[in-house]
């Protein structure tokens, strides 16, 4: 795989993995991990609430009245 990025990105990128004392391959791994857990955490608290909602939406409906 190849990453193309502008030049302020890489020099961000450069910049951010010498703090880190890793490399830019290390550090962006990291940030496409870290993207993944996020979005799958996300994906599955809205299949939970689409299937818990409906199921307590009278009682929901009540207690907003």
């Amino acid at each position: 795989m190849t990453l193309r990025l502008d030049p302020d990105t890489h020099a961000a990128l450069k910049a951010r993995a010498e703090v880190e004392g890793r490399s830019m391959q290390e550090v962006v791994r990291a940030a496409i991990v870290e993207y993944m857990d996020r979005h799958a955490r996300t994906e599955a608290l809205g299949r939970i609430l689409d299937e818990e909602v409906p199921r307590y939406a009278d009682a929901l409906r009540r207690l907003g009245e």
